[in-house]
């Protein structure tokens, strides 16, 4: 690939790529994007785009994620607006609560999977394990699931799994939905 010389050229490509690809790009990936083969010269022209964008746009931003990686995105608190005019989303509902259910309870096994799940689970593990955002270890005749990086990346969470429990349960919780243990009386 040619260096690009003119900044203009540069920033449109930045641009170009961080509106196209869906994902969080790493700074490397920016840099091959942008085609000035410089970290520095692709930071500075990253930083001028963000300044650019939260002057002209009101709902959208560039998020720096605690990787490094940068993604053109809808801001957070527009999210309930768009809903019904956004696209179909990747994951059914099913799927998404059995990759939540995964997320929550990592590591957890096929069998656990099973009976909370229902069979059609198998059929959720193999479409989320396509996508790598589950993984399986094979323990004896069991597979123990749990999410991948990419999992994390892709829906903004880092940490360890007791982290990602803590975010999960924050934006899941629901005071009146959680299940109270029953007790025998004698």
């Amino acid at each position: 690939m040619t260096k690009v010389e003119d900044e203009n050229e540069a920033a449109a490509r930045l641009e170009a790529a961080l509106y196209s690809a869906g994902r969080p790009l790493s700074v490397e990936e920016l840099i091959k994007a942008s085609g000035t083969e410089s970290r520095t010269k692709t930071l500075a022209l990253l930083g001028a785009l963000e300044k650019k964008v939260k002057t002209a746009f009101r709902a959208i931003e560039i998020a720096v994620l605690p990787d490094g990686s940068y993604v053109f995105q809808l801001k957070p608190e527009f999210n309930n607006v768009v809903r019904r005019y956004a696209s179909k989303p990747i994951l059914a509902n099913a799927t998404l609560k059995t990759l939540s259910y995964i997320a929550y309870m990592q590591p957890i096994s096929s069998k656990q999977l099973v009976e909370t799940r229902g069979t059609g689970v198998y059929s959720h593990l193999k479409e989320l394990e396509q996508l790598d955002y589950i993984s399986h270890q094979n323990v004896g005749r069991l597979k123990i699931y749990m999410t991948t990086a990419k999992f994390q990346k892709y829906f903004g969470i880092s940490g360890d799994s007791d982290v990602l429990k803590e975010k999960l349960f924050k934006k899941i919780r629901r005071p009146a939905s959680v299940p109270q243990p029953l007790t025998q009386q004698a």
